[in-house]
């Protein structure tokens, strides 16, 4: 994971690019463009990295007509100008039901050792970009059923066969869905972000951070607020699955039905309201948040946690809540502080890299 070598104030070497081969057994080399202090996320050996599969999966992530009807492409809810993610409460699907999860922001996805909010078993880039293709619970792009359409157009398309036969010559490019997800996963990897003046200042940069940005760090870090216990590594994030005290339904820390976090993949009453941690990078474009968007903006996000949760503002802290979610007292003054280091995660040069920007232009 790109946080392993460094702690939060130790000053490393003088940010340098270094560029690293992935060598796919046919097609050209993949060159990882990173700093020296990241390595490249792991990369499947049965899904191996080539240039031809990153510009297939790049175009199929924007291709409208890769949902059943033709007009939702997995940008929908993922915009490169948001972090790839979007402004709504939560996804809403091309048959217009609503997703009960806000849309993650995807940036260095590729580190991630768990994928969604509430599903342990998502691991793989590969399997998880299938679900908003093919799952009905919610639908999101309603491929299922319609899978003949979407690869006839596929087919039919006079650049698609061509880019498939490159990207997977060693199964002569056969254009499935089974490929088209490998290739989405392949283009997932290189949405890396690591140049926020957060990862600057980390890097030796002295002025990268204002005062402001940089009292707030020491608040995020430090042992009364506890951020970091959970927002921890290089991209802000344990991967694990915590309950942070947003509902208490019934007096036992029940949440809505149908949005009960971990339990429902696990069944144990423990679980009731565990979701797993969001990376912080670029938390500033990626509002509402929450597992289900209901909370606006930041500042909100810093009185909920003050209180203990947002049930415990509302009367009665959730009995399920973790103890890292303990509340604290906090100053308008120290909130803007603690503001101005979450606004410091921004890395405009991946929200404007014109590479992993649609190729439809």
């Amino acid at each position: 994971m790109p946080g392993r070598r460094h702690v939060v104030w130790r000053r490393l070497v003088p940010f340098l690019l270094v560029f690293t081969l992935a060598v796919p057994a046919n097609g050209e080399e993949w060159v990882w463009n990173l700093p020296s202090w990241l390595e490249p996320p792991p990369v499947p050996e049965d899904n191996p990295m080539s240039l031809e599969k990153v510009e297939l999966g790049r175009r199929l992530f924007y291709e409208l007509n890769l949902s059943g009807p033709g007009y939702m492409a997995c940008a929908t809810c993922h915009d490169p100008l948001l972090a790839f993610s979007d402004h709504r409460r939560t996804a809403i699907g091309i048959t217009g039901q609503f997703h009960p999860r806000n849309s993650m922001a995807l940036a260095n996805v590729g580190y991630f050792t768990t994928l969604t909010w509430a599903d342990p078993n998502l691991t793989r880039l590969e399997d998880q970009a299938l679900v908003p293709l093919l799952g009905e619970h919610p639908v999101e792009m309603a491929v299922a059923g319609s899978e003949d359409r979407v690869l006839s157009y596929l087919h039919h398309d006079p650049i698609y066969p061509a880019m498939f036969a490159a990207a997977f010559p060693e199964d002569d490019g056969r254009i499935d869905l089974t490929n088209a997800a490998r290739a989405i996963a392949a283009f997932e990897r290189t949405l890396i972000s690591a140049d926020a003046p957060y990862d600057r200042y980390r890097q030796g940069e002295d002025d990268a951070l204002s005062p402001a940005a940089l009292r707030g760090a020491a608040l995020f870090f430090g042992d009364r607020l506890h951020c970091g216990a959970c927002h921890s590594g290089g991209n802000l994030t344990d991967m694990a699955f915590h309950n942070t005290g947003l509902y208490d339904e019934d007096g036992q820390g029940a949440l809505p039905q149908g949005n009960q976090g971990l339990i429902e993949h696990t069944g144990l009453p423990a679980d009731m309201g565990r979701f797993r941690t969001p990376s912080l990078r670029n938390v500033a474009l990626t509002a509402p948040y929450m597992h289900d968007g209901t909370i606006l903006t930041l500042e909100a996000v810093v009185a909920h946690y003050a209180a203990g949760g947002r049930a415990a503002q509302h009367g009665t802290p959730s009995p399920l809540g973790s103890p890292l979610v303990a509340g604290f007292a906090i100053s308008r003054e120290k909130t803007a502080d603690l503001i101005a280091f979450l606004e410091s995660l921004t890395d405009r040069s991946f929200v404007e890299n014109a590479d992993l920007q649609t190729p439809f232009r």
